[in-house]
């Protein structure tokens, strides 16, 4: 029954025209929230876990220090990371593994207004369907709208940032070093599209957190709508 009840509010979604929507949600389920209640609670809780996510890992180590997110050599270097290692370049290596991880950082500051702007655009319905999802729908949701338009406009962004913090100078001289050697695969010194992807994973990574905190912890939902919308929710999965 507390499942039929999650529902409700997404039938009338289907049934009404917006102007109607929310004499209709009342009608459709009497002490549920309405959906635009829901839908403004999703948007808080996303507006919350961006802000928070994002001022996390654009912090001083926030990348570095952070293990669940630290941008490491690319799977397809890492042979050349144990050789240049085994030739004493450690510090080389290093530094490499460190500029990654600044550049990450600088970037995360500019993604904010990226993710807040594909808030504002979510539907309602997508919304909706958020609150009675798993405990990482908007997440999930989240990376399906915005992987694209983040790539697009990250790039640019991480590129600066790998030049601003020597990252481009330092992997291009790990990769110019290991390219000496004989006998092996030589590697691409263009490293701007692995540290844009390994950026944005790792503030999807943070936001998975935070939503999960938010399903999770009564104390972090901030405003009432957020407070209204998942006790509900809370409720019907009971």
């Amino acid at each position: 029954m507390k499942k039929l009840l999650i529902l409700l509010p997404i039938v009338c979604l289907s049934l009404f025209s917006f102007e109607t929507l929310t004499r209709s949600t009342q009608a459709c389920a009497q002490g549920t929230p309405s959906i635009l209640d829901m839908a403004g609670g999703i948007k808080d809780a996303l507006m919350q876990g961006t802000a928070k996510s994002t001022n996390q890992l654009s912090a001083l180590n926030g990348f570095f220090g952070n293990a669940a997110v630290k941008i490491l050599f690319p799977p397809q270097a890492q042979k050349a990371e144990k050789t240049l290692r085994s030739l004493g370049l450690n510090k080389l290596c290093d530094n490499v593994i460190l500029s990654l991880n600044r550049a990450a950082e600088d970037a995360a500051k500019q993604a904010e207004p990226i993710f807040i702007d594909a808030i504002k655009h979510m539907s309602i319905s997508d919304a909706t369907h958020i609150l009675t999802g798993g405990q990482d729908a908007a997440t999930q949701y989240f990376r399906k709208v915005t992987s694209a338009q983040l790539a697009a406009k990250f790039k640019p962004i991480i590129q600066t940032s790998l030049n601003k913090v020597g990252a481009t100078k330092y992997y291009g001289d790990a990769a110019q070093a290991y390219n000496k050697l004989p006998f092996v695969s030589h590697l691409d010194p263009d490293i701007s599209n692995y540290a844009t992807q390994k950026a944005i994973d790792g503030i999807f990574v943070e936001i998975a957190l935070e939503e999960l905190n938010i399903r999770k912890n009564i104390s972090v939902r901030s405003t009432p709508l957020m407070q209204k919308a998942f006790s509900f929710a809370d409720q019907a999965i009971k």
